[in-house]
């Protein structure tokens, strides 16, 4: 599946920076969640969850995606006028 929304300007917490910059897995892991996400795949959420996002695709509504790798669990949050989208910790929520 191609994108289907514009992710708007890419950014990151600075816990996620900071272990990204020490581990190359981690960073690996992030970028693939960016990318599934980008694809609507939403990752760990409940089915209503992801009918959520289903129904916001087209509506300028918050998109919201989990994902976990080892020990790791982050959110990716688009905003609802497209014009960001943030990867963090839920603890830096």
């Amino acid at each position: 599946m191609s994108k289907r929304f514009s992710l708007g300007k890419v950014v990151w917490t600075r816990g996620v920076n900071d272990l990204i910059a020490v581990d190359a897995s981690f960073a690996k892991f992030v970028l693939e969640s960016i990318r599934r996400h980008a694809n609507c795949d939403w990752g760990k959420l409940s089915d209503e969850d992801k009918r959520e996002n289903d129904f916001s695709l087209d509506k300028n509504l918050r998109l919201f995606s989990a994902y976990s790798q080892n020990d790791y669990k982050i959110w990716v949050i688009t905003e609802a006028d497209r014009s960001s989208t943030c990867v963090l910790f839920p603890s830096e929520y």
